[in-house]
């Protein structure tokens, strides 16, 4: 069983920035995406960053230039540095690894539990 724990968010001013992280743990073997996702008050979750074991990386239009996304692989810890914050910024943000995990090696796909990013105008 792989668990993944967020820290980062908070309250910010427009135009500041924050980092946030998601450090995954267990039995992993391997891990192949690591991803940022974000989920407005009434809206769907949508993809923020991905990144793919390869250095791949897909951002959404809305947070380029702006959002960068890392990985620490020794830590097995990704990254999201997001500058020039604005309002419609303001979601509850989860990441996503996807790999191989457990004793006799299983696919997995796993969520963090969420950090609340609150950007004011």
């Amino acid at each position: 069983q792989v668990q993944l724990v967020e820290s980062g968010g908070g309250l910010v001013q427009a135009g500041g920035s924050l980092r946030l992280s998601c450090a995954a743990s267990g039995s992993i073997f391997s891990i192949n995406l690591m991803g940022w996702y974000r989920q407005a008050p009434g809206k769907q979750r949508e993809l923020v960053a991905s990144l793919t074991s390869s250095g791949s990386t897909n951002y959404a239009d809305s947070v380029k230039g702006r959002f960068t996304i890392s990985r620490d692989n020794a830590k097995n810890t990704v990254y999201l540095q997001m500058n020039s914050l604005k309002p419609e910024d303001t979601a509850a943000y989860f990441c996503n690894v996807r790999g191989v995990a457990g004793g006799i090696p299983t696919l997995f796909a796993s969520w963090g539990q969420g950090t609340q990013v609150t950007v004011s105008s």
